[in-house]
């Protein structure tokens, strides 16, 4: 049997972690059991709907190189794979169980359903339908069609004994049916279906095998396991996944930091660094080994490896692998992932009209000065940022002179204002020494005047720093100013002289 899994967001809002993670891991487990991925697009929520939120869908898979067999413009066997395009396939397996007696038409208002709430509210009475409409005799429902008063069609939940079913990762799941949402509607009186009738037939109908999903959606399971029954149908193995957690123990969100992926990469995450990181959330794959790349990843997935326990979202591990990633590469590779960040941060003026909401996109592109300074700067940015929106502080004072500092920026601790004065005398005679030199080597000019003075090289590298820089954060400085100049950092030194010594 071919292993077929699916991911199915309703476009209702931009993609978040979450959902990212059920992607990877429907992906990984296709590509470890030689399957197919199947992408659908559920859209019958049309009061949410927006056709950017689909887009922003198509984007992020895109961007993380997740990439799926069937649906969207791949199409496949078993399209549609739009759910607002196979409506007339939800009424007719609605109208289906109906005939069967395992569903029925409720004509039940809304007036008539709050009532019903406000009265369970009052008296603490659990909430849901009371059924009223589950019995009526055919001639009433004849009489009812007959005079067009709108429906709904709802699930027949058995009122009594337990609904039971096996899931990879929690086990044996045993649920009482009087515990169970009573008579769920299948079939709205627009016509659209709801997500639990229209999720069980295009599950049915394209050969889902396997449906991994988070385990927020495990109490709507038994449901879904009685309309399976009352199809007629096998259902297929189901997967919940353990719950992303933010470190107050909460399901993670926006109060967390970045949930949407939109912000993981406007923030400068690489998407090598968010699957590596998200693949990791509560499956674990080999002793000792935390980077894998997609197609490692995807050769080790195995749902045995996966943890019941909900996962903690740490935002410093994620930080670590986006360095390690950053590291890993070339200077024109790090060039090209920064230079939108660089772009939109305004470091050449006012940067461009966006052409997209994503800051590492831009119609820019570098002239012959601009690349060149900014080729020699990635190896010296290429240890220091942990984000690719962190490039643009760290190469500004390249193209822009910064601010003047305040005088105590200049200043360490056990430090006074002769001493400082002092060191950027001595800076100033030393700059022009720095040409061809390492910064190991060039960092040895400055160290004998240290200890003359008698003061640690960091403290009397510092004022040199943010007189160059305008920052005590900065990247190596002796490669700071061959890049800059060496015309340019001494006026900037003597611009600090003139202001404050």
């Amino acid at each position: 049997m071919e292993v077929r899994v699916r991911y199915a967001p309703s476009p209702t809002g931009f993609q978040h972690i979450g959902g990212v993670r059920t992607a990877l891991f429907n992906y990984l487990f296709a590509k470890a059991n030689g399957g197919k991925f199947i992408l659908r697009i559920e859209d019958t929520d049309r009061t949410r709907y927006d056709s950017e939120y689909e887009k922003n869908l198509f984007d992020t898979l895109d961007w993380l190189r997740i990439d799926w067999d069937e649906g969207g413009q791949k199409g496949g066997n078993y399209g549609p794979y739009t759910q607002s395009e196979r409506t007339e396939l939800y009424k007719k397996y609605a109208q289906q169980l109906v005939d069967a007696g395992q569903a029925y038409y409720c004509f039940c208002d809304s007036e008539r359903l709050e009532r019903i709430r406000k009265i369970q509210t009052m008296n603490n009475m659990p909430p849901g339908y009371d059924r009223a409409c589950r019995d009526l005799s055919p001639e009433e429902i004849k009489e009812n069609l007959d005079k067009g008063i709108p429906y709904v069609i709802r699930l027949k939940i058995p009122l009594e004994g337990v609904t039971k079913f096996h899931d990879s990762v929690i086990g044996d799941v045993e649920w009482k049916n009087e515990d169970i949402n009573p008579d769920p509607v299948l079939l709205k009186s627009d016509g659209f279906p709801t997500y639990h009738l229209a999720n069980i037939v295009d599950d049915h109908l394209m050969n889902i095998t396997h449906v991994m999903r988070a385990q927020e959606w495990l109490p709507s399971t038994p449901m879904h396991v009685i309309m399976y029954n009352a199809f007629g149908w096998q259902p297929p193995q189901f997967c919940h996944l353990p719950m992303v957690m933010g470190n107050d123990g909460q399901k993670l969100s926006k109060r967390h930091g970045a949930a949407s992926c939109n912000d993981f990469r406007n923030k400068g995450y690489l998407s090598e660094a968010i699957v590596n990181y998200v693949a990791l959330l509560g499956c674990s794959y080999e002793e000792g080994k935390e980077l894998y790349t997609l197609d490692e990843l995807g050769a080790r997935f195995d749902t045995a490896h996966l943890n019941k326990a909900p996962a903690v979202f740490d935002y410093k591990k994620l930080d670590w692998f986006n360095g390690q990633y950053i590291r890993s590469k070339t200077d024109a590779e790090l060039f090209e992932l920064t230079w939108g960040f660089i772009v939109n941060a305004g470091i050449f003026g006012t940067p461009p009209a966006m052409q997209s909401i994503f800051l590492d996109e831009t119609s820019l592109t570098a002239n012959e000065e601009q690349r060149a300074k900014l080729m020699k700067a990635m190896p010296l940015i290429r240890e220091r940022i942990h984000l690719l929106s962190e490039a643009p502080d760290m190469v500004r004072f390249l193209f822009v002179d910064p601010p003047l500092a305040p005088l105590e920026d200049f200043i360490p601790k056990k430090l006074n204002a002769e001493t400082v004065k002092t060191i950027l005398e001595i800076a100033k005679s030393i700059i022009p020494q720095l040409e061809g030199l390492s910064e190991e080597a060039g960092f040895e000019l400055f160290k004998p005047e240290g200890e003359r003075l008698q003061v640690k090289m960091g403290d009397f590298m510092t004022p040199i720093r943010v007189a160059v820089t305008g920052s005590r954060i900065s990247p190596p400085l002796v490669g700071s100013i061959q890049i800059l100049g060496y015309d340019k950092a001494i006026h900037r030194i003597d611009t600090v002289l003139e202001k404050y010594f």
